[in-house]
């Protein structure tokens, strides 16, 4: 299914791209997406195979009004070809290649316990320096780590934290 998300996402993108409609398809998936993330009742309806592609058809012109006749189609195509379940991997995708065009890097920094905003904002600070694009930086708290930090930075994932630590310390005993 990654597979066919993909290429919807790719196809949409360099669409959406061509016609200036990066960010107008982008908010279009996300809300789409998340109506039927939250309604079971949409969710059992679009993906049911009980229901004809015609029926799917109307009730997306009834649920989805006002959208770029672009995200209209490709949900027209997804209804059709009985693959709306692929949505949110294709909001993903689409997701990932509009941070990509837009030279954004995700960063996460998780702590054991709040850290300093200025402490924060110095990491995604530098990480941006180092890696030449703009940080959106996202910050969580989570005790189990015990203390320390981890970074995620896009895929790369740093762990200066005191549970990895620990954990390495343990393995190492085992081995010895």
């Amino acid at each position: 299914m990654d597979e066919i998300a993909q290429v919807y996402a790719r196809s949409l993108f360099e669409v959406a791209q061509e016609q200036g409609k990066l960010d107008v398809v982008r908010e279009e998936l996300g809300q789409i997406t998340e109506a039927l993330e939250e309604n079971a009742e949409l969710r059992l309806f679009f993906y049911s195979p009980y229901f004809s592609t015609d029926e799917k058809r109307d009730g997306l012109r009834r649920t989805v009004t006002d959208a770029d006749p672009m995200t209209m189609n490709v949900l027209d195509i997804l209804v059709e070809n009985h693959r709306l379940p692929v949505l949110p991997r294709l909001r993903r995708e689409y997701e990932r290649r509009w941070r990509e065009a837009n030279n954004l890097l995700p960063v996460t920094v998780t702590s054991a316990v709040e850290l300093d905003d200025a402490v924060v904002e110095r990491i995604g600070d530098e990480i941006g320096r180092q890696t030449g694009r703009t940080v959106e930086l996202t910050r969580k708290v989570d005790p189990s780590i015990v203390g320390g930090f981890v970074v995620r930075v896009g895929n790369a994932i740093l762990d200066a934290s005191i549970k990895n630590r620990l954990d390495n310390l343990r393995k190492q005993i085992v081995r010895a």
